[in-house]
């Protein structure tokens, strides 16, 4: 035998013995996944379930992914990201910038009390009113409404302003407006049901569309950011010209009464 043939078999005879190693290793490392799986599913079913549980909470979330999606910006809103929501008359002088969270109880209050007056103020040209979103209650609760509200406000703001605030109005409202502990402003069915209560949203498929798929759920996210850098600490706030109206005390302007006294010291200024 020659050299070379005799190094081709031994070259050949180690291919094999290293072929059948890898053949066993294979089959030892099948079998211990095969016992790992088995011991796996027999402390889920004694768990009832925990370890999925863990798997399925360290997953991404929803609105954590949503951060990736394409920005859609509503109609009617300016700025980098369409974050800028300014409504009234072009030929008011000065904006009332109003900071509110959907869920905040104490949004709700001043919005059932002071609302009307504010939006009649905005309708007669005395100001015009920027709309700053947050959704820090979300983080505190561990929740969803708020960015699921703010993107469905979103969604009536590109049908109009009028249908903004009217559906702004409906969602502060004694009928509408949960608890803080409730987050119902997480279901999209629930949005929906008090969109219809606005002429503009009712029965509007193109709005209905928009909510469930979350076509805002970015512009929601970029609102929120918006109102994180902004230092403005609770809701509600009011600012004009970089100063914060107040009623009594720091807090802020809780009766028409109030409000009147703070705005037209603001106007004045």
């Amino acid at each position: 035998m020659s050299k070379r043939n005799s190094q081709a078999a031994k070259t050949a005879a180690r291919e094999r013995l290293r072929q059948e190693r890898e053949r066993q290793a294979k089959k030892a490392k099948a079998k211990r996944q095969i016992i790992v799986a088995c011991s796996i599913v027999g402390v889920l079913a004694a768990a009832g379930g925990v370890g999925y549980a863990v798997v399925q909470a360290n997953k991404p979330g929803y609105w954590e992914e949503a951060k990736n999606d394409k920005l859609v910006k509503p109609a009617n809103t300016s700025g980098e990201n369409g974050t800028t929501v300014v409504i009234g008359k072009a030929g008011a002088k000065k904006t009332l910038e109003l900071y509110e969270d959907p869920r905040c109880p104490v949004c709700a209050q001043f919005e059932q009390t002071v609302g009307s007056t504010v939006d009649k103020d905005v309708e007669e040209g005395k100001f015009k009113v920027q709309y700053i979103g947050a959704s820090f209650i979300d983080r505190n609760t561990n929740g969803e409404g708020s960015k699921n509200a703010l993107s469905a406000m979103g969604a009536a703001l590109n049908v109009s302003t009028d249908a903004f605030l009217e559906y702004k109005t409906a969602l502060y409202s004694v009928k509408y407006h949960p608890e803080e502990s409730e987050d119902k402003f997480k279901d999209d069915a629930y949005l929906i049901e008090v969109a219809d209560t606005v002429p503009a949203l009712k029965n509007n498929k193109e709005f209905e569309t928009a909510v469930k798929n979350g076509t805002y759920d970015k512009w929601a996210l970029e609102m929120s950011a918006k109102f994180d850098d902004s230092g403005v600490q609770g809701t509600p706030t009011l600012k004009m010209d970089g100063k914060t109206l107040t009623g009594t005390g720091d807090n802020p302007p809780m009766t028409v009464a109030e409000f009147n006294a703070a705005l037209d010291k603001a106007l004045k200024a």
